[in-house]
């Protein structure tokens, strides 16, 4: 019983440092590179989006020329 609660406790203390269980990204170079890219596009993204539900990317009305602002 000693040597099966022992071997548990390995495991588990073992297990934290390995990393996750089921990996994220494809263990293939090429592939991995790409799903890398894709993911880092996603957070560029997000600024984009959080500019766009705050009203940040409109134009300034308070410009000295003329903006249209909208769909011409």
């Amino acid at each position: 019983m000693r040597r099966l609660l022992f071997a548990t406790l390995l495991c588990v203390s073992m297990s934290t440092n390995v990393g996750c269980i089921l990996p994220i990204f494809s263990a293939d170079p090429t592939l991995r590179t790409e799903q890398l890219i894709f993911q880092s596009e996603n957070f560029r993204n997000i600024l984009l989006e959080w500019e766009r539900f705050w009203f940040v990317e409109q134009p300034d009305h308070m410009t000295p020329f003329r903006v249209h602002g909208g769909i011409i």
